[in-house]
């Protein structure tokens, strides 16, 4: 076994399989693209599922490749083991309908001890396998494992739900006693135990047959295109090949962790730091990727997966020392790390970096604002702060449950952690109810893989007849429906879901049967399938019905496409002509239009496009298609969305010398018939794209009426007459609330000011000390702060702080430096809170407590100085 890089490994790999006439297939994104089941691409075969499930047919059906993928179901589970991490890559190679057993084990064995590749002694692999599988065990110990290396385990079975599933084969590396303390051997293997000594280097999956969860395991039937699907750990191969404990000791991440070891405090990446260490590193690897291939930072979703990530980062690199924009910087040396592989890390560079840097600013805001809102909620805790109060503060704020026990611990009060638990997971419960009981994969439909009759679609009319060529339910063809399923239609005037435009709808009847279509697909061989609902008769093939889509739906949905194209010219002219299309959404609601720009429009910009666009709906522009061959498209001028596949014809889309682009959607015939367009929000989506709202026709009248009815509503409550009187009213509010704030807190200084003073004015001495005790009336927390700050500029007092209030009172201490050299106050604190029948604690230099009987305040300031000499 020779030592090699990661990306030698890789590399090694790929070559491999590409010797064996596998297409080297580019790691995909790690966004799943039309696959709402995943929020991650979380294995090397999530993104081939079009190819699996049948939807889709592959060009190459022998595929290998290196899949980065991000799992985070367990993050807390980072730093704590060997091998556990939120982004890896998963090395793979895959047969769709190709070959099987009888390849794939010869080639793995081959692979993995032969000397020209990976080098594996055989001595040192372990092989779990299926029991009832005997054919993958005869295989493996011809292929070399001898057979006390063969271990049967009836959990080697693939399955998640109805579709393709089958047998697997693990193969596992043994890294010797030293990792086995215990010395139990095989044991532990056949118990199917989590160890340090075999690891788990490559799992194949047979995928042979279509589970079906009303059926028993033996009785599901034979997929009609076997499969292989295999899984290898890039960092857990290069664990073993570079001889080293963890995957965290690898060429893929020594170099952050060394450039985290060159910046942190005094704290080497040894003993209980290495948690903190791996944590940043596996994080910043994570978000890294993720924002590179489009993913946001966002309160929900994977947006929120990557702020976590990044805030969970902050913490641990906050107790390396590590000063804010740490991550940022780290982003550079993941990038060099990965730029072999991933070069295209490089383009998006400095909008990662800015991106991340950003999210740690905003999370140092978010410290100091949940502190704030913590502060009120401990106002009125009573000694107990609410599992809701806390649940809200992580939730909604992004406060960590471990700080907001830190704080309250500070102050003596304790946090219902058992309610946060339930409120957390009712939270948890409630985000996997809505994403809904979806399978991971469907089930193959061989008809529809076969299915390859002629169907054609035309723009030119809403009303067509055509004869029904396939019916299909459930994937599978059937001679007549009667209830609901899929149609394919000889001719179709249904626009197929495609391009950022919805489906078309509407109704097919002939004098026997009417159905309502609810939306149009395309399948495997392109043609239109409408997924119908039958309201009255059955369908068969050969059928033939009037299809009408909903005229006025189309209509809507071809103004709002249209206006897409006018608003990206208008960009063009009033912002730059780099601006692009980076997406768009249309439906009969809205239009949504992505584009390409590193900043916010400014008001004056988005009122000159909004303009732009009406004037060019104003000028009655024909709409003009014409179909062209690709490269005659291109030399036009015609705009292409470059994230689009485009096929050797293209269809060009012209509004006169305004907009020209590539387009298969519907559109209006002429720019008059989008009759109004209007802005609804401009926001960010990501860094460097932005994204416009916006509304056409009879919805932009809508909510234009909508904004001036809530102005009316602003004029009536700040008492003007019209709606032009609103503007100076509100500033003048506005004046007069800024005047309010300040008189009150130049009231409030006074009154701190005027209680220092006669606190000053008596003292008791004690141990060569000040001590300062001030009875108060609903001092705020700031108010005492301040008191406390101000008292103890003299180094040689004790400020106490008896603070009645209606509620639930509370005590502060504080001590000059003189004081803090014979005392602390979190232990005075807790003294004298004792003493009220109340608790506290806190730092040495400040603390915090409450107490609920004041009738002992006055007793309790007579005897400060024996209550503190305890």
């Amino acid at each position: 076994m020779r030592k090699m890089s990661s990306d030698e490994i890789r590399d090694t790999w790929l070559n491999f399989f590409k010797s064996k006439g596998h297409y080297i297939e580019p790691s995909a994104s790690l966004l799943p693209q039309n696959d709402p089941t995943l929020l991650w691409i979380n294995a090397g075969v999530a993104a081939l599922k079009k190819y699996f499930d049948g939807s889709k047919r592959p060009e190459h059906t022998r595929i290998t490749n290196a899949q980065k993928c991000i799992r985070t179901n367990d993050i807390e589970n980072v730093g704590h083991t060997a091998r556990h991490q939120t982004f890896f890559e998963m090395l793979g190679n895959f047969s769709i309908g190709d070959y099987f057993r009888t390849e794939i084990i010869p080639w793995a064995a081959e692979l993995l001890m032969d000397d020209k590749y990976f080098g594996f002694p055989a001595e040192k692999l372990y092989v779990s396998y299926y029991p009832k599988d005997l054919e993958t065990k005869n295989l493996w110990i011809k292929s070399g494992i001898a057979e006390d290396h063969m271990i049967p385990l009836e959990t080697n079975f693939w399955e998640i739900g109805q579709g393709p599933c089958g047998p697997d084969t693990e193969v596992y590396f043994d890294r010797g006693e030293g990792y086995d303390p215990q010395k139990r051997g095989i044991t532990m293997l056949k118990n199917d135990e989590d160890n340090e000594r075999y690891v788990e280097l490559w799992n194949i999956v047979f995928s042979q047959f279509n589970a079906d969860p009303k059926l028993k395991r033996k009785d599901y039937k034979e997929l009609p295109q076997k499969n292989i699907d295999t899984g290898a750990g890039l960092e857990r191969f290069a664990c073993i090949i570079q001889g080293v404990d963890t995957n965290f000791d690898t060429d893929l991440f020594t170099p952050i962790i060394s450039w985290i070891e060159s910046k942190a405090d005094n704290m080497p990446y040894d003993g209980d730091n290495k948690l903190a260490y791996r944590v940043i590193a596996d994080h910043v690897r994570s978000v890294t990727f993720a924002l590179s291939d489009g993913a946001v930072f966002s309160n929900e979703g994977r947006g929120y997966v990557l702020r976590r990530l990044v805030r969970r980062a902050v913490r641990y690199a906050n107790q390396l020392g590590l000063p804010t924009g740490s991550l940022s910087e780290l982003v550079d040396v993941v990038i060099d790390n990965m730029d072999y592989f991933y070069p295209y890390l490089k383009n998006s560079r400095e909008k990662v970096k800015k991106m991340v840097l950003s999210e740690e600013n905003k999370f140092a805001k978010t410290l100091h604002s949940g502190e704030n809102i913590l502060r009120k909620y401990i106002k009125n805790s009573e000694g107990m702060l609410s599992g809701e109060d806390a649940f809200r503060l992580s939730d909604t704020y992004g406060f960590p449950i471990e700080l907001t026990e830190e704080i309250c611990g500070e102050q003596g009060v304790k946090v219902d952690v058992a309610e946060y638990e339930k409120e957390l997971k009712a939270q948890r419960q409630r985000a996997r109810d809505a994403r809904g009981n979806r399978v991971s994969f469907s089930s193959q439909s061989e008809d529809l893989m076969k299915f390859d009759k002629p169907s054609t679609f035309t723009y030119d009319s809403d009303e067509i007849t055509s004869k029904v060529i396939g019916i299909f339910k459930d994937g599978k063809e059937v001679d007549t429906l009667e209830d609901e399923g899929d149609i394919a239609l000889e001719k179709t005037c249904f626009y197929a879901e495609s391009g950022g435009q919805v489906a078309d709808q509407g109704t097919m009847q002939n004098k026997e049967t009417q159905l309502k279509v609810i939306d149009v697909q395309k399948a495997p061989n392109k043609q239109f399938l409408h997924h119908v609902e039958v309201l009255y008769g059955s369908v068969k093939i050969g059928d033939e019905f009037e299809v009408k889509i909903d005229s006025n739906r189309r209509n809507i949905i071809r103004k709002n496409h249209s206006s897409c194209h006018l608003l990206q010219s208008a960009l063009q002219k009033e912002v730059s002509k780099d601006v692009h299309q980076a997406g768009s959404f249309v439906n009969e609601n809205e239009m949504r239009f992505d584009f390409t720009l590193d900043r916010k429009l400014t008001d004056d910009e988005l009122k000159r496009i909004e303009r732009d666009v009406n004037d060019y709906i104003e000028q009655s522009i024909p709409c003009v298609t014409e179909i062209l061959k690709k490269e005659d498209a291109k030399k036009t001028g015609a705009m292409a969305l470059f994230s689009e596949k485009y096929g050797d014809k293209v269809r060009v889309v012209e509004f006169g010398e305004v907009s020209k682009e590539f387009c298969a959607g519907t559109h209006v015939s002429n720019s008059k018939d989008i009759g109004l367009f209007v802005i609804a929000t401009e926001t960010a989506v990501a860094a460097g794209v932005r994204r416009i709202v916006g509304y056409t026709g009879r919805a932009a009248y809508e909510y234009l009426k909508e904004r001036q009815n809530e102005l009316s509503d602003v004029a009536s409550i700040t008492g003007v007459k019209s709606d032009k009187e609103v503007m100076p009213k509100l500033r003048s509010l506005f004046k007069e609330k800024q005047e309010l704030l300040r008189r009150i807190e130049e009231l409030e200084g006074k009154i701190v000011s005027a209680k220092i003073s006669s606190a000053k004015a008596i003292f008791v001495e004690f141990d060569g000390l000040k001590i300062y005790p001030l009875k108060v009336n609903n001092f705020t927390h700031d108010q005492e702060v301040d008191t406390l700050k101000e008292i103890t500029k003299d180094d040689s007092a004790i400020a106490i702080i008896f603070n009645l209030k209606s509620k639930k009172n509370s005590l502060a201490v504080a001590l000059g430096k003189t004081a803090q050299t014979k005392y602390k106050a979190g232990l005075l604190v807790r003294a004298i809170a004792s003493n009220l029948k109340g608790s506290g604690g806190g730092k040495p230099d400040m603390a915090f407590g409450g107490f609920g009987d004041a009738s002992k305040v006055d007793e309790t300031i007579s005897n400060i100085k024996e209550i503190i000499n305890v």
